[in-house]
Order: structure tokens, then sequence, then C-alpha cells
């Protein structure tokens, strides 16, 4: 092995380590009582029972189920318009079709802050009361485009005229659709709605900005107030170990069986 190899791994695990050891030193103070992070009084699995028996605050569990709930919710309605905005860009023609490309990525490179306040400041305008639907219509808005980007590769693996060979054969348009266009695209589609659901769950500046003062909190912004009172709360660290879990599963799987479809 070259030195140019050995330095490109060890770049490569320094990073890897950069980036999870702060999730491993949180899942290894979740087995402790301890309030504070970094100060271990012994092996407990107390913080979990706390977080699974639902002794945990009212706060920080409706804090979750609104997460969970909104991110759901606008991954499938961002699949839904995502899908459908992908299938009209696809058939465009000509000039039109960079021009709605362009304006599709302008989302995804505009900063959150900039997307969070242009959000408050139009449901101001418009008169609409903030809270649980703002939110929900904030986060549907800039998933969307993250839900066209996943989609779009598959349109354009599929053989040409595909769609019009379909209704040749006597399918209606929604029958092409359905049974020719959707199964081809699944993939994508499946890839945009955990996309979706991932980007609503870690979203926190256009939450900030867009739930009003109802008392609406999702994870993210419960985090960031109970920050500011000066610690976290101890059933959090628990919490964070069982989401990364939960996610690292679902990449797993993904990546299981997109291996397995390309043998």
């Amino acid at each position: 092995m070259t030195a140019r190899k050995i330095i490109a791994k060890a770049y490569l695990w320094l990073l890897l380590v950069l980036m999870y050891s702060p999730i491993v030193i949180i899942a290894i103070f979740s087995f402790t009582e301890a309030k504070v992070l970094g100060n271990w009084t012994g092996f407990s699995l107390k913080l979990y029972e706390n977080l699974f028996s639902g002794s945990i605050s009212h706060s920080l569990f409706k804090a979750v189920e609104n997460t969970i709930s909104i991110g759901l919710l606008s991954a499938f309605l961002s699949t839904i318009l995502g899908s459908i905005a992908a299938v009209g860009i696809f058939n465009m023609k000509g000039w039109g079709k960079q021009a709605i490309s362009f304006l599709n990525n302008v989302p995804m490179l505009n900063p959150d802050i900039i997307t969070g306040i242009s959000l408050f400041l139009l449901f101001v305008a418009v008169g609409v009361t903030q809270g649980y639907v703002t939110v929900l219509l904030a986060h549907v808005s800039f998933c969307t485009p993250y839900v066209v980007l996943s989609v779009l590769p598959k349109l354009k693996q599929m053989a040409p005229n595909t769609y019009e060979a379909a209704l040749d054969l006597g399918a209606t348009p929604g029958q092409a659709l359905r049974k020719v266009i959707f199964p081809q695209i699944r993939p994508g589609v499946v890839s945009g709605f955990i996309l979706a659901f991932t980007l609503s769950i870690d979203d926190f500046a256009i939450t900030l900005f867009t739930k009003g003062n109802q008392g609406l909190e999702t994870l993210s912004t419960f985090i960031y107030a109970d920050a500011r009172k000066g610690g976290l709360t101890p059933e959090l660290r628990p919490l964070m170990t069982v989401v990364f879990l939960v996610v690292l599963v679902l990449l797993l799987i993904i990546n299981h069986r997109s291996s397995k479809n390309t043998r």
C-alpha cells in the first residue's frame, strides 16, 4: 500500500471519528442516571425506563409527537406533490424545462433562515395564525424540491416513449401512470419520502420562524429552549440514541435493497 493510500484512508477514518464520536458519547452516557453529560454515576437503564414508561415531561413527549406527525404528513404531501411535479418537468421541452428545474433548485440552495423569515412574513401578511398548520405548510414547501430531485433521475432512466406505448396498448392515462410509470420510479419516490421525512425532523430554523407563539414545540425547538435554560433534559440522551439507531437500520435496509436490485 502506497503512502498516498495510507494518508487517504487515515483522513477518511479521522472524518468518520469526528462525525460519529459525539453520537457515541451521547449513546454511552444514556446508560447512566447523571443529569450532566460527561458525569458517569454507574450503569443504569433508568433514563430508558423513563423514556418508554411515559414518565418523562409532558412537553418533551408532546414535542416528539409533533415532530413525528409533522414529519410524516409533510413527507407524504411532499412526495405526492414532488412526484407529480417531477413527471411534469420531465415532459416539458425547451427553455421552460430548464427554467422550472432552476427554480426547483433555488429553495435547496437558499439558507434555511432566509426561507424561514420569508415564510414568516408571508403568513403575517396574509393574516394566518401561526401554529401546527403553518409549520406543516412550511415543511412541505422546502421538502418538495428534494422529492423532485429524487424522482427525476428515475424518470430519465426509463425507456423513451414508455407512456405513449402504454396508451397505444389501450391503457387510460391514469392506468399508464399507476401501472407503467409509477413502478419504474418507485425507488425514487421512496427515497424522496425518506429524505423529506429526515429533513422535516432535522429542521430548526424554518420551524422556529413559523410555529408562532401558541406553544407548539418540535424536538429541535424543544432542545433549543431546553438548552437556553442552562441544561438538557437527561431523557434526551436515550431518545437521540434510539432515533440514530432507527435511522441507521432504515439506511441499512435501503442500501441492502438497492444493492440487491442492482445485482
